[in-house]
C-alpha cells in the first residue's frame, strides 16, 4: 500500500463490517479494491474481519496484481481459523498457477505454501508439480522453496508425490537462482529429516560449483554451506573444489567470504601438497583482514571466527598480527577478542612488538581491559619460553607504577610463570613482597600466599608475611583460606620451629572449629591427622612436586575445534559451542521397516574395510559433526578413576544454580541416591531422563526433618559427557514431612573430565539449613541417544563393512528376556535405538539396529535372542571404542 493509504486505518462510522461487506460486493473494481485495503488495514491493527472471508475470496477473480496480493495476504492470515471456507479459494489458486503472467503463477505457489491447512495441502500438489517444471525461472525458484514449506506440513505427501526428486532435478537447472533455491530447500528438508535426503555426488558437485559464479550473494551462501558437507574423494578433487571456491574470497559480503573460508579449511585437510596449502594460507589472509575494517559488530563476529581459524592454522595470519592491534575507539568486546588472537599469534619473532602493545594497553582507563592485557603478558611468558624473561621485566615495570589492580593481576600471572618455570625467576619475589599491603582481591591474595608458601625456605621472613594474613583468616574468602592453610602447612614442614608451629595450630583450629566450609574443614582435618601421625608422609603430600602448567592459549579440544570449524559463519562459531549445545531440533519419527535382510547382505558382514566410517551416518542434520573424522583411541575403555571431589567439585563456578518457582513432574518413583539416614532426615532421589530431545535431571526431595528446608542448590562434578545444570533448580521452601519433585534441564559437553570414559556422575546438593551432601549417580548412556540415530539399510551395511573388525565387540546379557520382537523394538525406539531390519538364524531372531550419540558417533547394533528364552547377545560396531563399555551398560538396562 502506498503512503496515501493511511486513510483506510481510520473510521468513524458504525456498522463497519456490514458496510465493508457491501463495498466488497460492489460492481465497481475501484470500490472493491478500496474495500479490500480497508479489510487488510483492519486486520493489521488487530480487528477480527474473518466474517468477511467469502466476500474477500470472491475478489480473487481479478487481473489486478495488487488486489490479488491483498486477497492472498488476507487468505494466509485467516485460512487456519476458517479451513472449510479456505477450500473455496482452491480453484482460484489452481487457475492462477496456470495464468499467463509468471508473477501471478509464482504468487499463487508462494501463497499455497504459506497456507498451513491439511485439507488444502492435497489440492496444492498438482499446481506445485506443474510450477516446478515451469518455463519461467522465477516460478521454478518460488516452487522450490514451496516444497520445503510443504515438507514441514506433510513430509509423507512430499515424498510420495516425488517432489524430492523434482527438487534434485532443479539442481541441474540452467538458472543459477533456481539452483540456489533448490539447494536451500533441500538443506532445510535435510535438517528436519532423519534420513539422508540431500547427498552431493561428483555430478551435482560440478553443477553447484558452476552455479556459484552467477548466484546472488545469499544463493552463494546456501550453495557454499551445502558444499561444506561434501567430502572430497581424494586430494585432486579437493584441490579442484578449492580452486573453484577461492574467487568467493574476494566477495563484498562477509557471509560469502566466511563460507568460502570454511570450505577451503575443510578441503585443506585432504590436500597433501605443502605448496598448495601454503598458497591457500596466503590467499585466505587478505579477505580475513578485510573483514576487520567493517563495523564493530561484524568485526566481532569475524574475530570469533578468526579465533578458531588461527587455532587450526596459525600460519594463515602469522604475519598479520598488526591488524589485531587495538584502536583507541574499538568497543571493549572487540578489544578483548583482539587480545585473545594476539596471544595465539605471539611468537619469538614478533613478541617485542606484542609486548609493547600489551604494555600500552595496561595503562589504559578501562579496568577490565587493563587486567586482560596484564594477564596476556603472563600468558605469552607461559607460551614462549625464550621470551619469558622479557615478559617478566615488563610485568615488573607495571608493578612499579603501583596501580592497585595492575599489581594484583601481575601477581596472579607471575604465580603461573613460577609454576611454568620452577626455580628460574624467584629473584623477583622480594619485589612482589613490597606490594603485600595493597592486595585486596581474593585471587591476588591467594596467588601471593601460594608464592610465599612455595618458596618459604628462601624467604627469611616468610612466617611474618603469612602472619599478616592470618589475623583476618575467619573473614577471608574460601579461596584465600585454602591457600593459607596449605602455605602454613608448607612453612611448618620447611621450618618446623616454634613460630610456624603456633601458626599452623591456629590455622587448623580456625579451619576445623570456626568454619562452615566443608572443603576447608576436610582439608584441615587431613593435614592435622597427617602432621600428628606421620610428618614424613605429610611432607610427601604437601611438598610433592607439582606438574608444570602448560600453555592454555589453544584451549579447545581438537575434536570440538573440528566441529566448530565445520560450522564457521554460523552462531556456533560465535558462541564457540557445538550447535547441539544450544539448538534442539525436533525430528520427524522414522517408520520401522520390518523387512528381512537379504541373504547377500548377511554374508558381507565380516569383510574388512577399505576406508573409515566418516560417511557412515549421512542421516545427521546440519549442525552436527558427522563429517568430522572420529578419533580412535588405542585401547578399550577402563573404569575411570574417582576424581578428587575436594579439589574439583566445589571449585567450579558454572553450575551452582539459584532457586526458582517449582514445577512438579509426575512419573514412576525415582532411585534413592541419598537416604534420609545419611541426609539427616533429607532424602534425595533422582535420575537422568530424556524428553523431547533434551536431557533433564528428574530429582525429588523428601523432607523428614522438623524444620523448613530452603535455598536448594545443585552442582555436578566434571564427568565423561560434560553434564552440567542448564537452568534453575526449581524447588520452593520444603515444609517438614512434605516432598517436591522437579525437572532440571541439563547441558552436555560443558564440564568434561579427562581420562577414560565412565558412567559416574558425582553430585553435590546444598540447602540453607544443612551441610553440603555429596552422592553418586550413574549416567545412563541411552539418555544421549539422539533422535537422528536412524540409519538407512544401505548406509548401515556400508558403515558396518567399512569399520575394521577390531571395532566390533559383543556381550551376553544372561538375565535379559525378549518376550516379543515387536514390543522390544517399540521399547528400544522410545530410547532412540532404531530398528533397521531382522532375519532368522535357526530358532533365534537377529535384529539390526542403530543409535547415535552427539558429535555424530554411530553405534551399529546386532541383537540375537530367542523369544521367551533368557539370554540376549548384543554385538556392536562403532568408530569410538572407548564408549563401548558404557554402551553395553545402557543396552543391558534397556533390555531388562
Amino acid at each position: 500500500m502506498s503512503g496515501h493509504d493511511s486513510k483506510y486505518f481510520s473510521t468513524t462510522k458504525k456498522g463497519e463490517i456490514p458496510e465493508l461487506k457491501e463495498e466488497l460486493n460492489s460492481q465497481y473494481k475501484d470500490k472493491r479494491k478500496d474495500a479490500v485495503k480497508k479489510v487488510i488495514a483492519a486486520m493489521t491493527v488487530g480487528k477480527d474481519v474473518s466474517s468477511l472471508f467469502t466476500d474477500v475470496v470472491n475478489c480473487m477473480q481479478t487481473e489486478n496484481l495488487e488486489l490479488k496480493k491483498l486477497v492472498y495476504l488476507y487468505l494466509i492470515n485467516y485460512a487456519k481459523s476458517q479451513p472449510d471456507l479456505a477450500i473455496l479459494a482452491v480453484n482460484t489458486f489452481v487457475k492462477d498457477s496456470q495464468d499467463p503472467n509468471p508473477l501471478i503463477r509464482a504468487l499463487a505457489v508462494r501463497t499455497m505454501g504459506c497456507i498451513r491447512v491439511d485439507k488444502i495441502t492435497e489440492y496444492l500438489c498438482d499446481p506445485l508439480q506443474r510450477c516446478l517444471k515451469d518455463d519461467d525461472p522465477y516460478v521454478r525458484k518460488t516452487a522450490a522453496i514451496c516444497v520445503a514449506k510443504l515438507y514441514d506440513i506433510n513430509a509423507e505427501l512430499v515424498e510420495d508425490r516425488g517432489f524430492l526428486e523434482a527438487l534434485k532435478d532443479l539442481i541441474s537447472d540452467n538458472n543459477p537462482m533456481v539452483v540456489a533455491n533448490a539447494v536451500a530447500a533441500l538443506a532445510e528438508i535435510q535438517d528436519s529429516s532423519t534420513r539422508p535426503i540431500f547427498e552431493i555426488t561428483s555430478h551435482t558437485l560440478s553443477k553447484l560449483l558452476t552455479a556459484l559464479n552467477e548466484c546472488t550473494e545469499w544463493g552463494q551462501v546456501f550453495i557454499l554451506d551445502s558444499l561444506s558437507r561434501y567430502k572430497a574423494a581424494d586430494a585432486r578433487e579437493a584441490e579442484n573444489i578449492v580452486e573453484r571456491v577461492t574467487p568467493r574470497l574476494q566477495h563484498a559480503n562477509c557471509a560469502v567470504v566466511l563460507s568460502a573460508v570454511k570450505i577451503i579449511l575443510l578441503q585443506m585437510e585432504l590436500i597433501t601438497s605443502t605448496d598448495v596449502v601454503r598458497n591457500l594460507c596466503k590467499k585466505m589472509a587478505p579477505p580475513l583482514v578485510t573483514l576487520l575494517s567493517a563495523e564493530p559488530e561484524i568485526q566481532y563476529v569475524a574475530l570469533r571466527n578468526i579465533n578458531l581459524i588461527v587455532q587450526k592454522r596459525p600460519t594463515i595470519l602469522a604475519h598479520e598480527i598488526k591488524v589485531f592491534f587495538c584502536k583507541y575507539n574499538d568497543p571493549i568486546y572487540v578489544k578483548m577478542e583482539k587480545l585473545e588472537i594476539m596471544i595465539k599469534l605471539a611468537s619469538d619473532r614478533n613478541i617485542d612488538q606484542v609486548l609493547l602493545e600489551f604494555k600500552e594497553y595496561a595503562t589504559e582507563v578501562d579496568v577490565d581491559f587493563v587486567r586482560k592485557a596484564v594477564r596476556a603478558i603472563g600468558r605469552c611468558a607461559i607460551k614462549l619460553e625464550r621470551a619469558a624473561e622479557r615478559c617478566i621485566s615488563v610485568l615488573l615495570e607495571l608493578i612499579k607504577i603501583k596501580v592497585n589492580y595492575v599489581v594484583q593481576e601481575a601477581i596472579i600471572v607471575i604465580k603461573d610463570i613460577f609454576r611454568r618455570y620452577p626455580n628460574t625467576y624467584e629473584s623477583i619475589i622480594a619485589t612482589l613482597c613490597e606490594s603485600l599491603d595493597t592486595l585486596d582481591e581474593p585471587e591476588a591474595k591467594a596467588s601471593m600466599i601460594w608464592i610465599i608458601g612455595e618458596y618459604a625456605e628462601r624467604i627469611d621472613n616468610a612466617d611474618e608475611l603469612l602472619e599478616s594474613f592470618l589475623e583476618t583468616f575467619p573473614e577471608e574468602p574460601a579461596l584465600v583460606q585454602l591457600q593459607l592453610l596449605t602455605a602454613t602447612g608448607k612453612l611448618f614442614l620447611e621450618k618446623p620451629t616454634e613460630g610456624p608451629q603456633q601458626m599452623i595450630q591456629a590455622v587448623l583450629n580456625n579451619a576445623t572449629v570456626e568454619t562452615d566450609n566443608p572443603d576447608l574443614r576436610d582439608r584441615a582435618y587431613i593435614y592435622w591427622r597427617l602432621l600428628s601421625t606421620d610428618p614424613e608422609a605429610a611432607k610427601d603430600v604437601v611438598l610433592a612436586e607439582k606438574p608444570v602448567i602448560s600453555d592454555d592459549s589453544n584451549q579447545l579440544d581438537s575434536s570440538l575445534l573440528d566441529d566448530l570449524l565445520a560450522n564457521i559463519s554460523t552462531l556456533s562459531s560465535v558462541y564457540h559451542k557445538p550447535p547441539e549445545a544450544f539448538v534442539s531440533r525436533v525430528k520427524t519419527a522414522p517408520r520401522a521397516d520390518d523387512e528381512e535382510f537379504a541373504d547377500t547382505a548377511e554374508t558381507g558382514y565380516s569383510e574388512s574395510p577399505s576406508q573409515g566410517v566418516d560417511g557412515a551416518s549421512p542421516s545427521s542434520s546440519a549442525g552436527t559433526s558427522s563429517n568430522v573424522p572420529v578419533k580412535q583411541p588405542a585401547a578399550p575403555a577402563a573404569p575411570a578413576p574417582m576424581p578428587d571431589l575436594l579439589g574439583d567439585l566445589m571449585g567450579m563456578d558454572n553450575s551452582i544454580v539459584p532457586v526458582d518457582e517449582p514445577t512438579a513432574p509426575s512419573g514412576p518413583p525415582l532411585p534413592v541416591l541419598l537416604p534420609s539416614t545419611t541426609g539427616q532426615g533429607l532424602q534425595i532421589s533422582a535420575q537422568l531422563v530424556r524428553r523431547d530431545g533434551q536431557i533433564f535431571y528428574d530429582i525429588s526431595f523428601d523432607n523428614g526433618t522438623q524444620t523448613v528446608l530452603d535455598g536448594f542448590m545443585i552442582q555436578f562434578n566434571k564427568n565423561t559427557f560434560g553434564l552440567a545444570a542448564g537452568g534453575a533448580l526449581q524447588v520452593s521452601p520444603l515444609q517438614p514431612g512434605t516432598s517436591a519433585r522437579t525437572l532440571l534441564p541439563m547441558v552436555a559437553f560443558q564440564n568434561l573430565s579427562p581420562g577414560a570414559p565412565s558412567s559416574l556422575l558425582q553430585v553435590a546438593v546444598k540447602n540453607n539449613q544443612q551441610p553440603v551432601w555429596y552422592f553418586n549417580d550413574k549416567i545412563p548412556m541411552h539418555a544421549f541417544f539422539g533422535e537422528d540415530g536412524k540409519m538407512e539399510r544401505t548406509s548401515f551395511l556400508e558403515a558396518w563393512k567399512s569399520l575394521p573388525d577390531d571395532n566390533e565387540f559383543s556381550k551376553e546379557f544372561p538375565s535379559s528376556v525378549v518376550s516379543s520382537i515387536d514390543a522390544t523394538v517399540e521399547h528400544l525406539a522410545a530410547s532412540n535405538v532404531f530398528f533397521i531390519a531382522k532375519r532368522k538364524n535357526s530358532n533365534k531372531d537377529v535384529l539390526y539396529m542403530s543409535a547415535k550419540i552427539p558429535r555424530g558417533i554411530p553405534f551399529l547394533i546386532e541383537l540375537t535372542a530367542a523369544v521367551g528364552v533368557p539370554g540376549v547377545k548384543c554385538a556392536v560396531k562403532t568408530p569410538n571404542k572407548e564408549m563401548v563399555a558404557l554402551f553395553f551398560e545402557a543396552m543391558e538396562s534397556l533390555l531388562k
